[in-house]
């Protein structure tokens, strides 16, 4: 077994959307030393995207650099699967579960890859050392010193955890240097906690996760979903399956289930929907998601000291778990209409604006074996005879991919006609919403972040890169 610790930076926040910039990569042994060379690549930008202002002025890769220096997405991906995927890797870094690698399958799919295989095939899987040092904090936090924010309150932010122990961190938000400072966090919880990182470690698979929620008892969970001050750790117990597979809704034992028992379907409902009323009710109910490397424990770790971190007596689980065990029938039968009156709600919400089909990776369910076999051969395929493919897939959504994954990665390769559907596709997407109101969006929002006199130099210069970057992939024949 070897780590593969990685980090992106991308043009923006939403997976679906954006773009990875920037893939930087170290793979350790076992015992966290280096192997070979360390990965630092850069991404090109393809011109129907357009980069997040806030993302830039983080990263300070400007797309431009991304076009001169950077590898096609077909390119990079090449090179990820003859380098980089090697059997039993284990894929890390920090929070790379909840979103680098929701970047990484966006970009397989639209890439011509099976989204998730990297992560499991031979031997392969996936962690992330974010949950791992949040439970570290939260259940044995001797022998590191634990940053809090100007107000107070706790805060796990890595070039704060790098700067109050020590650790070399260069420069925040370069990936390369996000993954040096990552590997030594890790070092960090394995030397002081060395139980408690092998257990975590060993303890990452849905197998091993499942078994111990599933058991019933009381356990215990750390979750950014949970609140700082009590370091996002709580306990919970199995409700019931949810009805998405691979998951299960737990009940939070800091809270008492008997008056949620009472309450009817609809305030449950109501409950359990967003509210940022901070006195609103909430339902201590979760979703936990087994493939997603949860942090979890035996309650048995839950000694003295840590309860009163936590504030969270034992004797609160034990008597809030008994009352559960009371009502689980009841409650858990209310909490599948709570779900299906969501799910009713979503559908019946006003239409939204059509998704692109870059957006669509889990709108059409599994990609098909027989799909998959042609996804090999389209990407084996000579750019000029990649588009004798398109009838013969199955999926919708591969169909409408693959005029654009041409386009993105051999753009000297199009016909005439090829380059006209490009452009076409590039209008649509920079001008959605009737008239030009994308790219005048983009320009507006360039225009009002300058008028910020405590901008830098930098940050001057960045916006200008982006305001001559939207002016040159402006569609030629579109006045903007």
């Amino acid at each position: 077994m070897s780590f593969f610790f990685y980090d992106l930076e991308t043009s923006g926040f939403n997976p679906s959307q954006a773009r990875i910039m920037q893939f930087a990569g170290i793979r350790t042994d076992e015992n966290l030393q280096p192997i070979g060379e360390p990965v630092n690549l850069l991404i090109k930008m393809a011109g129907d995207v357009l980069p997040s202002p806030e993302a830039i002025f983080v990263t300070g890769i400007t797309p431009q650099q991304t076009i001169s220096e950077g590898l096609t997405e077909a390119e990079f991906l090449k090179y990820f699967y003859d380098e980089v995927v090697t059997p039993d890797t284990v894929f890390l870094g920090f929070n790379t579960v909840r979103f680098d690698d929701e970047f990484m399958r966006y970009l397989h799919y639209r890439n011509f890859y099976d989204p998730y295989e990297w992560q499991w095939k031979d031997g392969c899987s996936r962690w992330d050392i974010l949950d791992a040092l949040r439970m570290t904090r939260a259940l044995r936090p001797d022998g590191i010193e634990w940053p809090f924010t100007p107000e107070g309150k706790p805060t796990n932010r890595l070039e704060l955890m790098t700067k109050l122990n020590g650790l070399d961190h260069q420069q925040a938000h370069d990936a390369l240097s996000d993954v040096y400072a990552t590997i030594a966090v890790a070092k960090l919880i394995r030397d002081k906690q060395p139980g408690l990182f092998k257990y975590l470690l060993e303890a990452r698979n849905k197998k091993a996760i499942s078994e111990l929620v599933l058991k019933g008892q009381p356990i215990v969970y750390t979750s950014g979903k949970y609140p700082s001050e009590t370091l996002h750790t709580t306990a919970v117990a199995y409700l019931a399956d949810h009805p998405q597979s691979g998951s299960a809704f737990v009940f939070d034992l800091r809270y008492d289930p008997l008056p949620f028992a009472k309450m009817s379907v609809e305030e449950l409902a109501a409950a359990w929907r967003w509210n940022p009323d901070k006195e609103a009710v909430r339902l201590p109910v979760k979703t936990m998601k087994y493939n997603r490397c949860p942090a979890v424990a035996p309650i048995g770790v839950l000694d003295a000291a840590a309860q009163a971190r936590l504030q969270l007596p034992l004797e609160t689980v034990q008597a809030n778990y008994n009352k559960l065990k009371a009502v689980q029938a009841e409650l858990t039968e209310k909490m599948i209409q709570v779900q299906q009156l969501s799910e009713k709600e979503r559908a019946d919400a006003p239409a939204k604006e059509p998704v692109p089909v870059d957006g669509q990776l889990y709108d059409g369910g599994f990609i098909s074996d027989a799909d998959k076999d042609l996804m090999r051969t389209v990407r084996l395929a000579p750019p000029a005879e990649m588009m004798s493919f398109e009838s013969k897939f199955h999926d919708a959504r591969l169909k409408q991919l693959l005029p654009l994954y041409l386009a993105r990665n051999y753009p000297q390769a199009l016909t005439t006609e090829q380059r006209a559907a490009w452009d076409e596709h590039r209008a649509q997407a920079l001008f959605a919403g009737g008239g030009s109101s994308q790219l005048a969006q983009y320009f507006a929002h360039l225009t009002e972040l300058g008028k910020d006199d405590t901008l830098d130099d930098t940050k001057k210069f960045l916006l200008e890169e982006l305001r001559l970057y939207g002016e040159a992939i402006m569609p030629s024949d579109v006045d903007g």
